[in-house]
């Protein structure tokens, strides 16, 4: 990739170079995860190895194999290095790289890695790439040492170190591949474990942005957050308070029956924080209530932040799209939102990201249905319905939760998340760069007439 993005730059607009950058990265992905050396028992077929490659680089976290049990350790560092680069970006690392060999970037270049991570084009943008690989690199280390701490008591150290690389390199990166069979559900009583994991997922999820602003204040290079990281780290904040009260509310007398209060208080908090980004789990998501279920599809399908390690629609959209619905309420036509106003471009993007996941949601949905168990009576089969919707906001969320359905996929279905979980890390972002480079023409007027909507 880094050798050929001059000619990509020149022929290809971001868009495409962004598709081809993952699409490329997921086959070869495929490829070493087809090698019998990356199998600890039988080889993969080839729509697994794909299914998993795919998983990896999106940074989703289904899987249709064990990670742990079915891969070999060479298998699973394919798996981390995977990962590692859909995180924190395959554009990134290129760009970073080339420079590094004492090349510039062009132009376009430039505008792609602007546009991923940066709400306002900046000159110091080599400097912004380079803290962005440092910062991952140092959250990454960091919590593998808390996570060392703590399964050094039941592994031998290297195998410790080893167990604490994989999961904290997978928690920033909110990818959510365990090598534990039940992912973390033996630690949900564990106050080191859970926080450790929770901060890497908040700060993997916030955006790289956020995260350099917040650094440059405390160094006092910069003096307030601006409006971008306001909203991202009001919102997120205000999902995670929401999301942990709800879920407590919603399994106090079910799953959370029986355990002490610091450990639902812990269950609470992580589940509230995991559904939106990293697909991580404490609890059997397939043994929680209907309404926590549907706490946990809203939580998926927002997502973390822009230019972050997540999916989604993220949370500067939802916050928007509900700023907007209040001020319309009141008879606003601007949204204003800390002594600022909100361009009108930035609202009509919005919405179209939204209506456009929604649909690709509801399709994918659809199409998993159509594809699914049709030799049972309906109602028999009537839980698919909430199994296969979950399915498709966790793929499009990069999530990586289930509820026991990606097992039990056929060939079909597992192309449909294929492509779900393809779009879920490209969609909203191809897209928002189409709105927003697309010259707009006037084109021909005619005379106005309303019709009745509402």
């Amino acid at each position: 990739m880094i050798f050929i993005q001059p000619f990509l730059s020149r022929h290809l607009s971001p868009e495409r170079i962004l598709i081809l950058g993952f699409g490329s990265t997921i086959l070869v992905g495929a490829a070493l995860f087809r090698h019998p050396m990356a199998a600890a028992k039988d080889s993969l077929s080839f729509i697994d190895a794909l299914f998993t490659a795919t998983s990896a680089v999106c940074v989703t976290g289904l899987s249709v194999r064990d990670i742990g049990q079915d891969f070999s350790f060479a298998g699973q560092m394919v798996a981390l290095i995977l990962f590692q680069i859909g995180g924190v970006g395959i554009i990134t690392f290129s760009t970073v790289f080339f420079i590094l060999m004492g090349r510039g970037i062009s132009f376009k270049g430039r505008e792609i890695v602007q546009s991923t991570f940066l709400h306002t084009p900046r000159q110091d943008l080599f400097s912004i790439l380079k803290s962005i690989l440092l910062y991952s690199l140092f959250f990454e280390a960091l919590g593998t040492f808390f996570l060392w701490i703590r399964f050094s008591h039941e592994f031998s150290p290297a195998r410790a170190l080893y167990q604490s690389i994989f999961h904290a390199v997978s928690a920033f990166n909110n990818c959510g591949f365990s090598l534990f069979s039940d992912s973390l559900v033996r630690y949900q009583g564990d106050l080191l474990v859970n926080l450790t994991v929770m901060i890497l997922i908040f700060m993997g999820s916030i955006g790289f942005i956020v995260q350099y602003e917040f650094l440059s204040i405390l160094r006092g290079v910069q003096k307030r957050f601006s409006l971008h990281a306001k909203i991202t780290l009001v919102t997120s904040g205000i999902l995670i308070l929401l999301g942990a009260f709800f879920f407590y509310i919603s399994e106090r007398n079910q799953i959370l029956q029986g355990h002490p209060a610091e450990t639902q208080v812990l269950i609470s908090f992580f589940q509230s924080l995991t559904p939106r980004t990293c697909g991580f789990n404490t609890v059997e998501v397939g043994r929680l209530m209907n309404a926590t279920i549907l706490l946990l599809m809203i939580l998926m399908f927002i997502g973390g932040s822009p230019g972050s390690t997540a999916g989604g629609i993220k949370t500067t959209s939802a916050a928007l799209l509900v700023l907007l619905i209040w001020n319309r309420l009141r008879g606003n036509e601007r949204i204003n939102i800390f002594r600022r106003t909100l361009p009108q471009e930035v609202i009509s993007r919005t919405i179209s990201i939204i209506l456009a996941s929604g649909v690709t949601v509801f399709f994918i949905a659809s199409v998993l249905l159509l594809l699914g168990e049709r030799m049972l009576p309906p109602l028999e089969s009537r839980h698919l319905f909430v199994q296969y919707l979950f399915e498709a906001i966790s793929a499009f969320g990069t999530v990586g939760l289930s509820m026991g359905a990606t097992s039990s996929l056929n060939s079909l279905q597992k192309i449909a998340i294929i492509f779900l979980m393809f779009a879920g890390r490209l969609g909203p972002l191809t897209l928002a760069f189409s709105i927003s480079r697309r010259v707009r023409k006037e084109g021909v007027r005619f005379a106005e007439e309303g019709v009745m909507v509402g």
